[in-house]
């Protein structure tokens, strides 16, 4: 298995030490060997169990493949939930910086290959390892913190996700961030864990991201759309089994025209839910659902997801705040709906809204602006009867923190950058 980390990092030079990290720019990515280690021995094949096994089983059955994978170069390692005879490998300090590190040389030597210095590898912590040192999680979190940072973990992978209306499907649970960063920094301002152990995780990360190119690429790289084994979602199939419409926006004429529409703040009324039923084949069925739960998503077979939403219709002084979120509840249905089916995600608004933490679980995303009466006009270019075209005519935030942003401030750091738009092409015959 470990000979798939040239093909994903690229093989390393012939003039390099075996073992350090390598990994060649732009077509390549950062391979990880996960879960170090005995993550397969575990006590009656139970998830996150005990693995109970002396020093010669463990290094002869379990140790060989990370042994193989660090000789390959491989990036980053990932520590398994899993204990060693009782011990959490997550606060495992001999296994992972006494052996891992420095017996297998997980660290690499210093020296430079064509104007570029090899790197060292890191550590990842599995989804919430540091809670789960302690068998009853987050017991004493700050004990779980010291342990695992000492032990030698460079990178802590995410905290608390929920799949609720009010947070996204693939953020940070905010008050775990804090409180994990807030116990970093006392304990390294009070001396338990050495700012030494913080400059080397810091040092290791940057390194495997700048012989990645990610500071001087910091964006996907569009170029290679088309080597991708799948089709692009965009323009959608107007046959399909069965679609599903949902969202308060999609069959709601007021909102898709906002305000001063027949009155000073708008009015409900209904369109573009009609429109996509005027566009697909006449055998495909079309199910309408405002707010579906993910259980009615999966279980109804549909072959993919239309979901509208954005803000609500406003006028004038209505429309001030520094919110600038979709209105409930479809940040909700966004979740219930993408992260169970193919979706693409249809935002109606007279201004950029907070988007960026649905992006992972969404598959394609359209700024419909307000189209008033002419939901047909979007129908037309979701199902290819006509292009996307369109670039945005200011910049898309990320955070409604970095507002006001426009191009040429010395902090500009957008989402999706003025003059941004990816163009489809319009159905053969159209």
């Amino acid at each position: 298995m470990t000979e798939i980390i040239p093909g994903l990092q690229g093989s390393i030079p012939s003039n390099s030490k075996k073992g350090i990290p390598f990994v060649a720019v732009r077509k390549k990515v950062a391979a990880c060997a996960k879960h170090d280690v005995g993550d397969g021995g575990a006590t009656k094949g139970i998830n996150e169990n005990n693995t109970v096994i002396d020093w010669h089983g463990l290094f002869s059955i379990h140790m060989p493949g990370y042994y193989n994978a660090i000789i390959n170069g491989v990036s980053t390692v990932m520590i398994s939930y899993c204990s060693w005879n009782g011990v959490k490998m997550h606060g495992n300090y001999n296994l992972i910086t006494g052996f891992l590190k420095d017996t297998l040389k997980f660290r690499g030597n210093l020296s430079i290959l064509s104007s570029r210095t090899e790197l060292f590898g890191f550590v990842i912590s599995d989804w919430q390892g540091l809670d789960r040192i302690t068998s009853l999680p987050l017991a004493n979190y700050s004990y779980s913190i010291q342990l695992g940072i000492h032990a030698s973990i460079d990178m802590v992978s995410s905290f608390d996700i929920e799949i609720t209306h009010s947070l996204t499907c693939c953020g940070f649970h905010q008050e775990q961030l804090t409180r994990f960063m807030n116990d970093l920094t006392f304990q390294v301002k009070n001396n338990i864990i050495p700012m030494s152990r913080i400059n080397d995780a810091v040092k290791r990360i940057l390194r495997v991201k700048f012989q990645m190119g990610l500071f001087e690429n910091p964006l996907a790289d569009t170029s290679l759309v088309h080597e991708l084994g799948s089709k692009p979602v965009l323009p959608l199939p107007q046959r399909a089994n069965k679609i599903l419409v949902a969202g308060r926006h999609a069959d709601n004429l007021g909102y898709q025209s906002g305000g001063w529409t027949i009155e000073w703040q708008g009015l409900d009324g209904n369109n573009l839910t009609e429109a996509i039923k005027k566009t697909v084949d006449p055998k495909t069925k079309l199910v309408y659902k405002e707010n579906p739960n993910t259980k009615y998503v999966k279980s109804n077979k549909f072959s993919y997801a239309i979901v509208v939403v954005g803000e609500q219709p406003y006028a004038e002084t209505f429309g001030d705040g520094m919110n600038l979120t979709i209105s409930y509840p479809g940040s909700g249905t966004i979740t219930n709906v993408c992260v169970a089916l193919k979706c693409v995600v249809v935002a109606i608004s007279d201004r950029p809204v907070l988007i960026k933490p649905y992006l992972a679980c969404i598959d394609a995303l359209v700024a419909a602006w307000l189209p008033g009466t002419e939901g047909q006009g979007v129908a037309d270019a979701l199902f290819g009867d006509y292009a996307f075209t369109g670039k945005l005519p200011r910049a898309w935030f990320k955070s409604v923190d970095q507002l006001p942003t426009n191009v040429g401030d010395p902090h500009y750091d957008s989402l999706f950058p003025f003059g941004f738009g990816l163009a489809t092409a319009p159905n053969k015959g159209h």
